[in-house]
């Protein structure tokens, strides 16, 4: 292939055609001093499903009509129903529940 060519291709596929979306990543990046505390008895630890649980209540206390949620990738992703039918995959953050994507 020509140079020319090969440099033309190259581009095409890095910026032209469809263009792939980058995953979100839901860090807390609050400014200031953070502080946590906290009393258990037993474990200690919650489990992914009651995590699960407690984000797909608050999502929908807030009006998101969500039927399924499950951390991902820092995010909670929400599984959203859609006023047409079906549903569509949405991100919140898991401090603020505001939607980052």
């Amino acid at each position: 292939m020509k140079p020319k060519r090969l440099m033309a291709t190259a581009i095409l596929l890095l910026f032209g055609g469809t263009v792939a979306q980058a995953a979100p990543f839901c860090t807390d990046m609050r400014p200031g001093f953070h502080l946590e505390f906290g009393f258990s008895t037993g474990g200690g630890q919650v489990s992914e499903s009651d995590e699960n649980r407690f984000d797909l209540m608050e999502l929908r206390r807030r009006g998101v009509d969500a039927t399924r949620v499950e951390r991902w990738n820092g995010c909670i992703r929400a599984f959203v129903r859609q006023p047409g039918g079906g549903e569509r995959m949405e991100f919140y953050d898991p401090n603020t529940f505001r939607q980052v994507w």
